[in-house]
């Protein structure tokens, strides 16, 4: 590719833009989620947009009309530098060539015909990153493409990508918001193009999210100190007596906070382990502790396996509704090595508690956009799980 000082050959209008449109808002909200308000005019026009992260070209190409198949302007210098970027660029970015010195104008200009036949070309007239919260001053590039192309130009505010991918940050959940303004003339001044920006930047930032107030407890109590410590003694109070398996518990907190996800899943863990040794070696002393909403089959049954099986016995614990206290009392009472205890129950409530912590946490990451009906989700999970609670004990009498 030739670089400063000569035109760069305009790439030809770029296919596939609702495929793009499907895998950018497929991708965005499997990352917290995205929304969109207002809509592109009828015919060509020139978007311009705040930026301040990579992310925003994918919030713009999920959030525009695919039928204006949107074009994105990029640095010659750097996504068109390499054939594997300019590959990835141009096919999964819409993205064309501008030159950042020399000949950048015309890279622009030979864009007008194709804003004439109905396209969207989109430009970020700060012509670079920005720091979060901050709006640079606008290049006129972008007003001039409008002016020759006798087309609108349409102002966006982009808020939560520079959370999801900060300037040499690496990528992280959040919801990602896009506002599409009102139409402005061609004649429009760099100025005056900014400040509507501006204006829809910020409210688009500041519009308060539909929350639940119980969520937010919650997500508080989990994302504080205690929040892991809760985690550890549920889990170790179940493996002992305690009747609320601590899935329960994970169900609850990591779709509340599902950032905080493996730590809880991992707190959970090291304390069922923790407490299903204590309960062994508590069997193994003679020590009877009480086991609520347990039954004579149940235990019946553990000793069958333990008999035939050892600690890998266990390895049944999280298909067959068994309670995981009941497992580790006949463990001690059957006299099984506490490593070989710990090793099996490692592994089979490993496997259990981090599926069901993360698989929570991926829910909450999806369902970002409801958690205004959080409260509801409370109900229908304690609901649930008192119905099958009641089906397990009631199957195993």
């Amino acid at each position: 590719m030739k670089t400063q000082g000569k035109p760069v050959k305009p790439l030809k209008p770029v296919r596939g833009a609702p495929a793009r449109a499907v895998l950018w808002r497929t991708l965005l909200t499997l990352t917290g989620g995205i929304t969109r308000k207002g809509a592109l005019p009828d015919g060509g026009c020139v978007v311009v947009a705040n930026h301040t992260s990579h992310a925003d070209t994918a919030a713009l190409l999920a959030a525009l009309d695919a039928r204006h198949c949107p074009t994105i302007a990029a640095a010659a210098d750097y996504w068109f530098a390499s054939p594997w970027r300019r590959r990835v660029c141009a096919r999964l970015a819409a993205g064309f060539p501008v030159r950042r010195t020399g000949g950048g104008m015309d890279d622009l200009l030979a864009r007008a015909d194709a804003l004439r036949a109905g396209h969207a070309v989109v430009l970020f007239p700060e012509g670079t990153r920005a720091r979060r919260g901050e709006l640079g001053a606008f290049h006129k590039g972008a007003l001039i493409l409008a002016r020759e192309a006798n087309v609108p130009v349409v102002p966006v505010g982009i808020a939560g990508t520079d959370r999801l991918l900060p300037k040499h940050g690496r990528l992280r959940p959040s919801l990602v918001r896009v506002t599409i303004g009102e139409p402005l003339p061609p004649t429009v001044t760099p100025q005056e193009a900014r400040a509507a920006v501006a204006e829809l930047h910020r409210r688009t930032a500041d519009e308060p999210l539909p929350d639940s107030r119980t969520r937010k407890r919650v997500a508080a109590a989990a994302g504080s100190r205690w929040g892991l410590p809760l985690a550890f003694a549920w889990a170790g109070a179940e493996a002992l007596s305690w009747p609320l398996m601590p899935e329960l518990l994970l169900a609850i907190a990591c779709v509340a906070v599902p950032r905080r996800s493996l730590k809880l899943a991992l707190a959970a863990l090291g304390g069922s382990l923790t407490g299903g040794l204590l309960a062994l070696q508590l069997a193994a002393s003679g020590v009877q502790l009480p086991h609520p909403l347990t039954t004579d089959r149940m235990r019946a049954e553990v000793r069958q396996e333990l008999a035939a099986e050892g600690a890998a016995a266990v390895r049944n614990q999280p298909w067959n509704g068994i309670p995981f206290k009941v497992y580790a009392a006949e463990a001690g009472r059957a006299d099984v090595a506490a490593p070989d205890w710990l090793a099996e129950s490692a592994l089979s409530r490993g496997s259990r508690t981090l599926t069901v912590g993360l698989g929570f946490g991926a829910f909450g990451f999806l369902a970002h956009r409801l958690r205004r009906r959080y409260g509801g989700y409370l109900a229908l999970l304690g609901g649930g799980f008192a119905t099958g609670l009641g089906l397990i004990v009631a199957g195993w009498s």
